[in-house]
């Protein structure tokens, strides 16, 4: 967004092994649309964004009512900041799925306890709300984090990876009032597995944690400032302090985390101000 080339990072041994281990499920069934998308997926994983991109169209042209590829082709178009081109994908995809049954979408990265915890539909609505975030069209994204909300009760993962979000999209619609309302559920005493960084985000938004006890942007490192960066950097925003959130956006630009949201988010932010 800022005109920056990003270059993946060479991929680890494991998710090489992986990606080559789905390319040969492939190769032996391609008819096969989950072997399609798990060898893009995989190609994702392993920073070949293009390549996955390139083998999800491919599944369009062959499965074309197939919601699965147009919400990870979408995914990939985020990460390659083909922002529009990933609306139109989740917009297909919503529109796809629309009164069918959700379903639970498998980890390629799986978490401690090897439990997968979103879904088909709410990854859709999730990235969706997110494409429109990072276009700054905050009402549309409201709309969009509002359905994905309906489809995050099933765990506390899932719920403040949402609510962090929606949130945030409030505060940017100067909804102080319901913002403030989405942490009611929001307590210490939640279960969290996975999405811990969402969780303290949000407990911070609560004036249960301080921004310096979620971020220490002097001692944390690339991965941990591209995860909290944004939504500490979004607390000094809302408390008047923009030369500090900056400061902390640009402390997420100088990592190498480009493919994170947050990062995203802050190089969205950077953006609108240089405009």
């Amino acid at each position: 967004m800022l005109g920056k080339p990003l270059v993946s990072a060479a991929p680890s041994a494991k998710l090489q092994e992986n990606y080559l281990a789905a390319k040969k499920e492939y190769d032996s069934a391609p008819t096969d649309a989950e072997k399609l998308i798990w060898l893009g997926r995989r190609a994702g994983y392993t920073g070949r964004f293009n390549e996955a991109i390139t083998l999800f169209s491919k599944g369009i042209e062959v499965h074309p009512k197939n919601p699965k590829f147009y919400r990870h082709r979408g995914h990939r178009y985020l990460t390659t900041r083909q922002i529009d081109k990933a609306i139109l994908d989740f917009r297909k995809a919503a529109a796809l799925t629309k009164n069918q049954p959700d379903e639970i979408e498998p980890d390629g990265q799986p978490n401690r306890l090897n439990k997968p915890l979103s879904t088909l539909q709410f990854n859709i609505w999730y990235h969706l709300g997110l494409a429109y975030y990072l276009k700054g069209d905050f009402k549309q994204a409201l709309s969009a984090y509002e359905e994905c909300l309906k489809r995050s009760r099933n765990n506390d993962d899932s719920l403040v990876a949402t609510s962090d979000w929606l949130y945030m999209t409030l505060r940017r619609l100067n909804r102080d009032a319901e913002a403030k309302k989405v942490l009611d559920p929001i307590t210490e005493k939640m279960d969290i597995i996975e999405n811990t960084s969402y969780w303290n985000r949000l407990l911070m938004y609560k004036g249960l944690r301080t921004p310096e006890s979620v971020l220490d942007p002097k001692g944390a490192d690339d991965l941990t400032i591209a995860t909290q960066g944004y939504g500490v950097g979004n607390w000094y925003l809302y408390n008047r302090q923009p030369e500090k959130a900056n400061e902390i956006f640009n402390r997420v630009l100088a990592g190498k985390q480009w493919a994170a949201f947050g990062y995203l988010a802050a190089e969205a932010e950077i953006a609108r101000t240089q405009r």
